[in-house]
């Protein structure tokens, strides 16, 4: 297990463990928080959008073209967002730290 904190678009500090190997996604979303994941995982939407706080986007694996893509869609994109489908939880992930942007919500929590 490894610790995961969600910072939420209010600035509440949600802190949480994760399965290594699982996606940042799943974490979040069984913790709550409002991400979408309209497709899943398979990068057909962008509703899974993370803003990686600065210090921890340097240790993620590079974003693919398709993920880019899907991040031109995004609301309130800036440098460090990321598609949380995309990240897989690694031991050197432990006490990652990922907000939530403002734009996001989740039609399943409403």
């Amino acid at each position: 297990m490894i610790r995961v904190e969600f910072i939420t678009a209010q600035g509440e500090r949600v802190s949480t463990q994760a399965e290594v190997n699982s996606s940042l996604l799943e974490t979040g979303q069984a913790c709550g928080m409002p991400l979408e994941g309209t497709c899943e995982g398979q990068m057909a939407c962008s509703t899974c959008h993370v803003i990686i706080a600065e210090e921890w986007f340097a240790k993620l694996r590079p974003a693919s073209d398709e993920e880019e893509d899907m991040l031109d869609l995004a609301a309130g994109v800036v440098r460090y967002s990321r598609l949380s489908c995309q990240i897989v939880l690694t031991p050197d992930l432990d006490g990652l730290i990922a907000h939530i942007p403002p734009e996001s919500r989740d039609m399943q929590l409403l």
